[in-house]
């Protein structure tokens, strides 16, 4: 007996996984239904006629009783009652249940008195039996699925951790159906104790829970009622008050969800409640660009990009590829990320053609024949090394990649007669202070300076516009992956500097800009984008950590190690000598900057990647300070440099 504890558990276990495996198929239940229907007609017999008298082997017993059971799984087949896992029964299957024993009682009646009045075959029902029936099957049904949904619900909750203790901010038909589908999901991961409201509701309950007009922060209501976070259901507050009630939680080690703004069936369930993710707590309004005009430039084009396995590369193809364009030629030299890329558009089934080329932008060769066999219309070249540290110790690289792959697409887009150039680029490039950012600046020059050239030649062809942009969220060279990884791995989180800023956005935000960009940009231009506010990078930290549920200093360590190799406190968009000039879109500028001589940077460039092909990183460095006079090294071993005067 000691041992039947263990047992059960054991039982409750294996009905778990087999629960968890797969749902049983619908001819399955549909044999069980039967099943309890012969159970069903048999007992309304026995009750109707006495046990004596029921004659199990007469043969108009056998056929009135095939009737009966034949009309019920017409009942069935025409409303679906089998359809659907049991455990998720709700009341719209006992309407079921009820409109399938109509219809099977409406067949019972009708095929007999067609039969005697047709063909003149006596079928001798008793109406009875057939009321006493429909009661016995409905109610055998109707238990079956109210024992099944609570035997899961027991063993789930028996089995697996208690459902969080939540509630639900915002009182509207999507929250309901939301708290409605929880409620009747066994497996659902939250248990609801009521709704928060800011606005005034005249009912004090809905579904059974109560709702609360907040008046207090959020947090004192969720303490009151023992819940340990909130599902925020209502998307009509605005993002400074969305900001504000996460923040409220998160200060007191609260929970925040967020759900799906669609009243969609399909949308609902606790599988598709979220966390709240650090893009929730920027606090700046996503910005909506004009895809029509996107549309219009990519219609029909044939499109190259360079850089695409990349996290701004690989986005802007996932952009491109929802157009209606000719072609897609993807560049980048890691093959294993472009094969995995290649594989996402396949499943797509895209309508054109998408072409994948392994190779490196600082290949004149090998991106000369990409242009002279596909002639692209548009190129967006977001090819760079972007990590400070990593181009600090290796210039020469960030030469070949951001100075000479720039210059190589640019030169051969206008050789091919490309109708635009789109270069992605950093705000590290406005007043560097690193070998990166540098090189961006230098290649941001060349680009310009190539527009003039052409226009004072009467040559234009090629439009080459230039994108600026601060740290994007997700992407390879962004802190928000790493912190996460130190936070999985236990800590401690590691910043460079207690008080450094930086803009953030995110991925999908910045390639629209670029594609935005290309569609009314004019040549020569460079692109600026409104970040926001400057963000923390400490409270940044102190937030991803409260996010996942830990208390930051406590569970998590921050520590401090210094400033890496060429990193500043704080990121431009801008020189202190630029001037911007709206655009009909009030968060993106244009800035005005002065252009350098083509001629003049072609040449400095030819010594440039001279030294860099002779690894000579001193006289490499000094020669991008002459090429670029503001960029001053921080935290670096070329800051001797700055002081020999050049």
């Amino acid at each position: 007996m000691k041992n039947l504890p263990d047992k059960i558990l054991q039982f409750s276990k294996l009905f778990f996984s087999l629960s968890e495996f797969k749902f049983l198929p619908s001819w399955t239940v549909l044999i069980t239904d039967l099943f309890l229907c012969v159970i069903a007609l048999k007992f309304s017999k026995v009750l109707v006629f006495n046990v004596n008298n029921v004659n199990l082997f007469n043969e108009q017993n056998y056929f009135i009783e095939a009737l009966i059971i034949l009309s019920s799984l017409s009942g069935f087949v025409i409303v679906g009652t089998y359809r659907g896992p049991i455990r998720h029964s709700n009341f719209s299957d006992v309407v079921k249940f009820l409109a399938s024993g109509v219809i099977s009682s409406l067949i019972i009646i009708t095929i007999p008195y067609l039969a005697s009045s047709l063909i003149e075959f006596n079928i001798n029902t008793d109406l009875s039996v057939v009321v006493f029936y429909e009661f016995f099957s409905f109610t055998l049904l109707f238990l079956l699925r109210v024992f099944v949904k609570q035997l899961f619900h027991y063993t789930y909750n028996s089995i697996n951790d208690n459902p969080k203790r939540v509630m639900v901010f915002g009182v509207n038909p999507t929250s309901v159906s939301l708290v409605s589908s929880l409620m009747n999901d066994a497996t659902s991961q939250f248990n609801v104790l009521g709704f928060i409201s800011d606005k005034k509701i005249n009912r004090k309950k809905i579904l059974g829970l109560p709702i609360i007009q907040r008046k207090n922060k959020v947090s004192a209501i969720l303490r009151y009622y023992g819940a340990e976070g909130i599902i925020i259901s209502d998307q009509t507050i605005n993002r400074k008050s969305r900001v504000n009630l996460i923040e409220d939680c998160l200060a007191f080690n609260y929970k925040a969800f967020t759900a799906p703004n669609k009243v969609d069936k399909e949308q609902l369930g606790s599988n598709k409640i979220k966390n709240v993710e650090i893009e929730d707590l920027l606090g700046r309004t996503p910005i909506m660009l004009e895809n029509n005009l996107i549309e219009k430039e990519l219609f029909k084009k044939i499109v190259l990009i360079t850089g695409a396995a990349g996290s701004i590369g690989s986005e802007l193809v996932r952009q491109i590829s929802s157009y209606d364009v000719k072609k897609i030629i993807l560049i980048d030299n890691a093959e294993t990320p472009l094969h995995n890329l290649k594989c996402e558009l396949d499943k797509k089934n895209l309508d054109f053609e998408v072409k994948c080329i392994l190779g490196d932008v600082s290949n004149h060769r090998k991106i000369e024949k990409v242009f002279k066999t596909f002639k692209p219309d548009i190129v967006y070249h977001a090819a760079a090394y972007k990590h400070v540290p990593l181009m600090e110790s290796n210039p020469s690289e960030s030469v070949f990649i951001n100075v000479l792959g720039s210059k190589n697409v640019a030169d051969l887009s206008l050789k091919y007669d490309a109708k635009k150039f789109v270069m992605v680029s950093t705000d590290k490039a406005v007043n560097p202070s690193n070998v990166m950012g540098a090189s961006k600046r230098i290649a941001e020059l060349y680009v310009q300076s190539l527009h003039d050239y052409t226009k004072s030649n009467n040559a234009v062809k090629t439009e080459f516009i230039i994108t600026r942009f601060g740290n994007v969220l997700g992407s390879n060279g962004s802190v928000v992956p790493l912190f996460k990884k130190q936070i999985e791995e236990g800590g401690p989180i590691t910043i460079t500097h207690k008080e450094i800023i930086r803009y953030f956005m995110t991925i999908p935000e910045a390639c629209q800009l670029v594609l935005e960009a290309a569609s009314m940009g004019k040549s020569g231009q460079i692109f600026l984008f409104d970040m926001g506010n400057a963000v923390k990078i400490y409270d940044l930290a102190e937030r991803l950590i409260k996010l996942s549920g830990l208390e930051p200093h406590k569970d998590i360590e921050i520590k401090t190690i210094g400033l890496r190799p060429g990193e500043k406190l704080y990121e431009e968009l801008l020189a202190d000598k630029s001037k911007t000039l709206p655009t009909y879109n009030k968060k993106i500028l244009i800035s005005k900057e002065p252009n350098a001589d083509f001629n003049q940077i072609s040449d400095e460039i030819s010594v440039l990647i001279n030294y860099a092909e002779n690894f000579d990183n001193h006289k490499l460095v000094s020669q991008m300070k002459i090429i670029v006079p503001e960029f001053k090294s921080l935290n670096s071993e070329y800051e001797s440099l700055d002081k020999i005067k050049l």
